[in-house]
């Protein structure tokens, strides 16, 4: 399994964002997958953004994304969303997404995750 994230870009405070997780292989819907995040200066953590379960039925988000992100996935297309509305400054960072090792949680703990993509920066202008 190999993941790519993307969509991410430069916008201003307010304004939305799609971001994309790409994910080859036939396994894609065995695995739950979460979004993390990672701002400048905070090299040995990733913070958790949202989770989606394999069918897409159970989600997970952080406290900060509550609202305002949706996670989303079409196993059709091996793909996972994260809709992100109402973006603010500190919401500037670099996402990853990534699959868990059990498909059976969704986990706000980015060491449960065993495949990560290439991020994408997302830079928040107030």
């Amino acid at each position: 399994v190999q993941l790519q994230a993307c969509g991410g870009g430069a916008v201003q405070a307010g304004d939305s964002l799609r971001l994309s997780c790409e994910v080859s292989g036939r396994t894609f819907n065995r695995y739950s997958v979460g979004w993390f995040r990672q701002a400048p200066g905070t090299e040995r953590e990733r913070a958790f953004v949202a989770a989606i379960g394999t069918s897409g039925d159970r989600t997970y988000y952080s406290d900060s994304a509550k609202g305002r992100f949706t996670v989303t996935r079409d196993n059709a297309k091996l793909t996972v969303y994260l809709q992100m509305n109402n973006l603010k400054s500190e919401d500037s960072a670099t996402y990853y997404c990534a699959t868990d090792v059990s498909p059976l949680r969704l986990s706000a703990d980015w060491r449960t995750y065993h495949r990560w993509g290439q991020g994408t920066q997302v830079t928040v202008s107030s």
